[in-house]
């Protein structure tokens, strides 16, 4: 062969045997072999790709890219106007080695060229099938969640059917053995569990239940969040409020003239012993770190010196006239009998303590403790009493008949408790919040009554039903709002809010004022 015929890409000898290997589009899973010194790369309109023998000043259609043969690899050129990528690069022109990605135009498949002996056949090992997954998914400009679903796509499908029928086997025998050995793992885990709820089950469910009210919890990192999240919110009850008023001038006067009358409730509770009268703590290492169960639940015990265990609370309470008394659900006064995670402790020999129990006055800057006076086993109906003389609280009259389908009602309370009223404070209250360091559910609710930020929320709504045990309507309230009141355009109390009906969100539960009147009488306070 003479010097001039080595020298020309056309007729160069093939001297390494190269592949393109499609891993995209159409013809993925396809092996193109490259057995000409000069090869031109088309792409049809389907996005399949087409390799076949360059000839001197011919351009085939589609034509987007050339293989010329450069010593033992081959080198890839793109015409003008056209996109090709290289390991994520968009190149014109570049020399390419072994295992590199290219992919062909914007809408174009990743393909991969690899190398090999002259005399050793193109064989896919499973490192190769995972090395050709991770180069996909770190040069690919798909999508992300796309890039991954097809990256994990391909893995299947290559190690399901490249691989030797050996290999499938023991990965089918790998996966049996896991299996087991998960199987019986899990059941060593069950007789484990079993164990430790027979040594712990007077103690877990309260355990759990602290976990979850401690994720509830405000924390420091959250202001920011709060102040962004509800700050939008805020401006859309502003401007409901402004519609409110605009619509009616009867709703704005109620609102006004009710809400000093309607009490922000905040308490905890705790369990003690009923023979020893100890109460119920935090197990504590010698850090005085608290210990978790198994479960990841706070460990709990009648021993040692740890800090008692508390869950907290809030809900709503508003005076009544002629009495004086606070009035809220009965869910609201006894607190754990709604949670279920404590009624295995009230079971036992432990019984339920109010550890802290006290009421905010809009526009007062100081709490008021208050306690239990009576709770009612007909209906959702509790009546608290004030500990240290009654502050001077402004009553609400009940209404003396139940309101009809479709009369208007306005429904005052502090749903979502410290985070609603956390949102109307504004931003220069949580900003301080946030310097001060310091979340406490009771330190936070103090700062906001000594700021005048304690007041009630107010929704209208519309009454669906109304029958002698439960009045319906379907004004916006959420947990933290029960037990206050709900009201005609008069400003009477029609109904006691307890509740969001099952099943069909956006109508609420309210017991009847009539049940509260009678309730009042039975218990002595009219």
């Amino acid at each position: 062969m003479s010097d001039a015929m080595a020298d020309d890409p056309l007729t160069a000898p093939i001297t390494r045997p190269a592949a393109l290997e499609h891993l995209t589009g159409p013809s993925r899973g396809k092996v193109i072999w490259l057995t000409e010194s000069a090869m031109d790369v088309c792409l049809s309109p389907t996005r399949t790709i087409r390799v076949s023998k360059a000839r001197r000043g011919d351009s085939p259609e589609g034509l987007i890219g050339r293989f010329h043969k450069a010593a033992d690899t081959y080198e890839i050129e793109v015409p003008d106007g056209f996109r090709v990528w290289v390991n994520g690069d968009l190149i014109d022109k570049v020399r390419l080695k072994n295992g590199d990605m290219i992919e062909f135009g914007e809408t174009g498949p990743l393909s991969r060229f690899f190398l090999c002996g002259e005399d050793k056949p193109v064989h896919n090992t499973v490192a190769d099938i995972v090395g050709d997954t991770y180069r996909y998914l770190r040069v690919s400009r798909q999508p992300r969640a796309k890039r991954v679903a097809r990256a994990v796509c391909n893995l299947v499908r290559r190690i399901t059917r490249d691989t030797t029928i050996l290999f499938r086997a023991a990965v089918v025998v790998a996966i049996l053995g896991l299996a087991t050995g998960i199987y019986h793992q899990s059941r060593v885990n069950v007789m484990l569990q079993q164990r430790v709820e027979r040594g712990e089950s007077q103690m877990e469910g309260f355990g759990a239940a602290i976990a979850r009210a401690s994720e509830q919890a405000l924390r420091a990192r959250d202001l920011e969040a709060l102040r962004k999240e509800f700050g939008g919110r805020l401006a859309t009850n502003a401007e409901r409020l402004a519609a409110l008023e605009k619509r009616s001038g009867a709703s704005a006067r109620v609102i006004a003239e009710t809400m000093s009358s309607i009490l922000f409730l905040q308490g905890a509770y705790g369990f003690r012993e009923r023979s020893s009268k100890r109460m119920l703590r935090h197990a504590v290492d010698d850090k005085g770190q608290p210990k978790m169960s198994p479960l990841g639940h706070p460990r709990l015990t009648l021993e040692g010196s740890g800090p008692v265990a508390e869950l907290e609370f809030t809900g709503t309470g508003f005076a009544v006239s002629g009495a004086n008394v606070l009035i809220t659900n009965r869910h609201v006064a006894l607190p754990w009998e709604e949670d279920t995670g404590t009624q295995a402790l009230s079971d036992q020999d432990m019984e339920p303590v109010l550890l802290k129990f006290i009421a905010y006055q809009p526009g007062k800057a100081d709490a008021v403790a208050v306690e239990l006076l009576r709770a009612s086993k007909e209906a959702d109906l509790a009546i608290l009493k004030f500990k240290d003389g009654a502050p001077s609280v402004p009553g609400l009259k009940l209404a003396e008949a139940p309101p009809n389908a479709g009369d208007e009602v306005i429904v005052m309370g502090y749903p979502t408790g410290l985070v609603s009223m956390l949102a109307q404070s504004g931003e220069a209250f949580v900003e301080n919040l946030q310097k001060a360091k310091d979340t406490d559910f009771w330190v936070v609710a103090a700062r906001l009554a000594k700021g005048g930020h304690i007041k009630p929320l107010a929704s209208r709504g519309i009454v669906a039903r109304s029958t002698e045990a439960t009045i319906v309507y379907d004004a916006e309230t959420t947990h933290g709002g029960s037990g206050g009141p709900v009201l005609d355009l008069n400003g009477h109390v029609v109904a006691i809010n307890m509740a969001t009906m099952p099943g069909y969100s956006g109508s609420n539960l309210g017991v009847p004022a009539a049940k509260l009147r009678a309730f009042l009488k039975e218990a002595g306070s009219r």
